[in-house]
């Protein structure tokens, strides 16, 4: 009631909002003017501890990121989540069992071949392990809560993360604006609290990253295998993760030379402990070739890569607009011209993810969530270009420091409004049906959830089946299939199976059936 009364203000009234908007940033301009205010502000900022403003920052990052938390999983990217959700259900039905990761999905759509033990061979179940181990040790909340809580948490460390390594290789206020800007650029309070290995992946490719860095600084051989642990796992969850290793070569040459790399044991041997889980677990999913997704065209299955609208969509849409706002772009470029031996180090880790970009072509085209990658590297320059703006002595200081004060807003509405749309649930009717399925058929039913191949509706039946009509009707009940339910009662298909089959419960929204002759 309180989000609509909101609404209907803002609508009503939005002129008086906008030129609040407009006296609150005058009245900070006045403000940054008169010098002795701001040496009393930065006076106080001084006697405040960092750690508490960061403290206050996380609290708040993980309150943004409860809203819509219950929701049902039928928002944005809700196949892809569904999938991953799957997983866990599979393991709370049937016993967790991190060599055979399974879910519900039985057709052909993700690998061409009949998947009827419904085997997921993607990323490594760590995401699913700990998910269901929450689940299993605290039952109060949802099985979609608590998938949406650990990507919370891991979200909530990297932010820590980020802090120290901005304050190792800028300063602790650029340390304090990174994690800031991770914790609160819309685009990633909506992606890191989804269902989804991405942002576990994130936190461990970070940790590995801080835990090398203090072996560098320490030669201490312990965070060494604590960034070998890291790193392992987070390419076991994804291989992109390898795209996060470009600075760690940057800091090994500075420290020891690039022609002494390959003399050292211990570091030579760091990297084959590294990649050895990973290859191993590739190894073992050969046995299973029907659980493996189609992945080829991830990397330029359109032959979009380097094209025009490579770089439309990944540096016009996705990055400029959807993550920052356009005007933040002017921190980030300061960020990266303002040039300091000591951030070298972030121009390796932004290599990294211009690798992956390129790389990872196609699906970084098609799918938003994949830049949740790319956000650490953007949040690390945004923090360094908020400082030297800030401290900018060339130009007039109160027209910069006001420039990045309207930047900085902008770049949290207009990602506000981009991201928005994210947390609608656009088809609740598939929800209903699910809730219909799961009230009318036994819990072992086989069924086919006819929505163009998207796995969101089966999932909401929680039943194991086809998320589509993939070969004549007759074939799948032969293996098995025992129940259709439709959303979209027009449909040709489903006209046809009223008329052929049993009609258990038709409404507006949908349509159950069963697949039997016996009328």
């Amino acid at each position: 009631m309180n989000q609509l009364a909101l609404k209907l203000f803002l609508t009503k009234y939005y002129d008086l909002v906008f030129v609040f908007i407009l006296l609150l940033i005058f009245s900070i301009f006045l403000f940054l003017s008169k010098s002795s205010l701001t040496n009393r502000i930065n006076l106080i900022l001084s006697k405040i501890p960092i750690k508490f403003l960061l403290f206050t920052f996380l609290v708040i990052g993980f309150i943004v990121r409860l809203y819509g938390i219950t929701n049902p999983l039928a928002d944005w990217h809700s196949f892809r989540q569904s999938d991953t959700a799957s997983v866990t259900r599979v393991y709370l039905e049937d016993g967790l069992n991190l060599l055979y990761p399974r879910y519900h999905d039985y057709s052909t759509t993700q690998s061409g071949m009949f998947n009827l033990q419904g085997f997921r061979f993607v990323e490594f179940p760590i995401y699913n392990a700990a998910h269901f181990f929450l689940i299993r040790l605290f039952p109060t909340y949802s099985l979609e809560v608590w998938g949406r809580l650990l990507s919370i948490f891991s979200a909530l460390v990297s932010a820590y993360i980020i802090f120290l390594i901005g304050r190792r290789f800028i300063s602790k206020w650029g340390g304090l604006f990174s994690a800031f800007f991770y914790l609160f650029i819309p685009f990633n309070i909506y992606f890191t609290r989804v269902i989804l290995p991405e942002p576990m992946m994130v936190t461990l490719a970070l940790l590995a990253l801080w835990s090398f860095i203090q072996f560098i600084d320490s030669d201490k051989t312990l965070y060494l295998l604590g960034a070998v642990i890291f790193m392992a796992l987070a390419l076991l969850i994804k291989p992109y993760a390898i795209f996060y290793t470009p600075p760690l070569f940057y800091l090994v040459s500075q420290k020891i030379g690039i022609k002494k790399i390959l003399g050292q044991k211990r570091l030579l041997a760091a990297g084959l402990l590294t990649i050895v889980p990973f290859v191993l677990w590739r190894i073992w999913m050969q046995n299973f070739p029907e659980g493996i997704p189609f992945w080829q065209w991830t990397l330029n299955g359109d032959n979009i890569r380097f094209k025009p609208a490579f770089w439309y969509w990944l540096f016009g849409e996705r990055i400029t607009k959807l993550i920052l706002g356009y005007w933040g772009l002017i921190p980030f470029a300061f960020g990266i011209m303002v040039y300091k031996k000591t951030r070298v180090f972030f121009y390796f880790l932004l290599l990294g993810m211009l690798l992956y970009m390129g790389v990872i072509a196609t699906a970084n085209v098609r799918h938003d969530y994949y830049q949740t990658i790319v956000i650490p590297s953007i949040s690390l320059v945004l923090g360094a270009g908020v400082i030297e703006m800030w401290n900018l002595k060339v130009f007039n200081k109160l027209a910069v420091r006001g420039i990045l004060i309207f930047s900085l807003l902008m770049l949290f509405l207009v990602g506000f409004f981009q991201v928005k749309e994210f947390y609608k649930i656009n088809h609740p009717e598939i929800i209903a049906a699910g809730d219909a399925v799961d009230r009318l058929t036994p819990k072992d039913a086989v069924i086919i959830a006819a929505y163009n191949g998207d796995t969101a509706f089966l999932y909401q039946t929680r039943r194991k089946g086809w998320p589509v009509v993939d070969r004549p009707i007759n074939e799948l009940i032969e293996r098995g299939v025992q129940y259709y339910v439709s959303v979209n009662l027009d449909h040709p298909q489903t006209r046809e199976f009223m008329n052929e089959f049993i009609v258990i419960e038709k409404t507006e929204k949908y349509v159950v059936i069963k697949l039997s002759n016996d009328k």
